[in-house]
C-alpha cells in the first residue's frame, strides 16, 4: 500500500493511515525514525518488520519487498511527507510490484503540491507539476527556457538554500510580473503564503530574512498569444507542407512572424546553451507556431550550397 502522510499537521493524517500502521506486515520508510513518531502523534504501536526505504537504496529495496509481497505479507509504504512517488521515494518500488503481477493499493493522504495548488488561486483547470529545478545555475536556466512557453499554471519544488537563486533566474526568464504564489511550511506551525508577481517573491526572499522550510511555488502560466503566420518561407513551407501536411498559409487577423526572424531565434538560443531541437521547441511554444514552421525557417534561411540555387 502507498500511504500519503501528514505534510504537517498530524491530525491531516486519515484513521485509515493509523490502522494500517498497526497493521501491516511490512512498513517500507523514507525515514524509519519519522514513521515511529507518526505512529506515536496518532496514537498507534506498530507491529510489523520496519525498513528504511530512501533514495539511495529504493532500488535494491523494491526487489525485497515485492518477494514479502509475494509471501502474502502487508506492505506500507511510507514517506516522510505527502504521497510516495511524488518527488519521493516509491515509484521503483510501485513498477517492481506492478511488474510482478501484484496488487497495489493506495491510501490517499495529503500533498503539498495540491495543497498549495488550491490555496494559490492561480488557474488549477490546467497545470503541470515540474517538481525541483535543476540544482547547477546554468542547467536551471535552460529548462526554465524550455518552459517559457507554458500556458498551464506550473508548480515547482524548492529548498530553502537554493530559493533566492531559483527565483532570480525565474524572473530572468519568466518577465518580473509573472502572477506567482510561494507556500511555506503548510500546515504547520510557520506557514506562510506570499503572493504577487516574481519580482515581488524575489524581493521577498532577499530582504534579509532567513529562509528556513520547504518551499512550493505555482506560477502562472504565460499568456496565450494569437495565432502566429509565418511569413517567407517560400520553397521550403512548400516542401514541408506537402510532406508533413502542414498549412502555413496566413490566417485572417493573425500575427505574422518572418521566417528570418524564427531561424535567428533558434540561433540565437543554440548559442546560449540549447540544443538545436529544444531551441526549435522553445521558439515554437513561444511563438505559438509547429515545429515543422521552425525547421522550415531554418531551411529558408540556410545560403545556397553546392549544387542549390538562391
Amino acid at each position: 500500500m502507498l500511504c500519503g502522510a501528514p505534510i504537517g499537521d498530524v491530525r491531516d493524517a486519515s484513521p485509515r493511515l493509523a490502522e494500517v500502521l498497526a497493521t501491516a506486515d511490512v512498513i517500507a520508510a523514507e525515514d524509519t525514525r519519522r514513521v515511529l513518531r507518526l505512529a506515536h502523534g496518532l496514537g498507534v504501536t506498530i507491529s510489523g518488520r520496519i525498513m528504511s526505504c530512501y533514495d539511495a537504496v529504493e532500488g535494491a529495496r523494491a526487489a525485497q519487498l515485492t518477494d514479502y509481497l509475494r509471501q502474502g505479507a502487508t506492505v506500507a509504504l511510507v514517506t516522510d511527507a505527502g504521497m510516495p512517488a511524488v518527488s519521493d521515494p516509491g515509484f521503483r518500488v510501485v513498477a517492481a510490484a506492478a511488474a510482478a503481477g501484484m496488487t497495489v493499493t493506495v491510501v490517499p493522504g495529503p500533498s503539498a503540491v495540491t495543497a498549495a495548488l488550491a490555496v494559490s488561486g492561480l488557474p488549477s483547470d490546467r497545470w503541470t507539476f515540474e517538481g525541483f529545478l535543476p540544482r547547477r545555475g546554468a542547467d536551471r536556466r535552460a529548462r526554465l527556457r524550455e518552459l517559457a512557453g507554458e500556458t498551464r499554471t506550473m508548480v515547482f519544488l524548492e529548498s530553502p538554500h537554493r530559493l533566492a537563486a531559483g527565483l532570480r533566474d525565474l524572473l530572468a526568464v519568466f518577465g518580473a510580473d509573472r502572477a506567482a504564489v510561494l507556500c511555506r511550511e503548510l500546515t504547520k506551525t510557520f506557514e506562510e503564503i506570499v503572493r504577487g508577481d516574481l519580482a515581488a517573491l524575489g524581493a521577498w526572499a532577499t530582504d534579509g530574512r532567513v529562509i528556513r522550510g520547504e518551499f512550493t511555488l505555482v506560477i502562472a502560466g504565460a499568456a496565450r498569444r494569437p495565432p502566429v503566420t509565418v511569413t517567407g518561407l517560400a520553397g521550403a513551407a512548400a516542401d514541408i507542407a506537402r510532406d508533413t501536411g502542414t498549412d502555413v498559409a496566413a490566417q485572417a487577423g493573425a500575427a505574422t512572424v518572418s521566417a528570418a526572424a524564427l531561424a535567428a531565434e533558434v540561433e540565437r538560443r543554440s548559442a546560449a546553451g540549447m540544443s538545436r531541437n529544444q531551441a526549435r521547441r522553445a521558439v515554437a511554444a513561444e511563438l505559438g507556431v509547429s515545429r515543422n514552421d521552425v525547421y522550415a525557417a531554418e531551411l529558408a534561411a540556410r545560403p545556397p550550397g553546392p549544387g542549390r540555387h538562391a
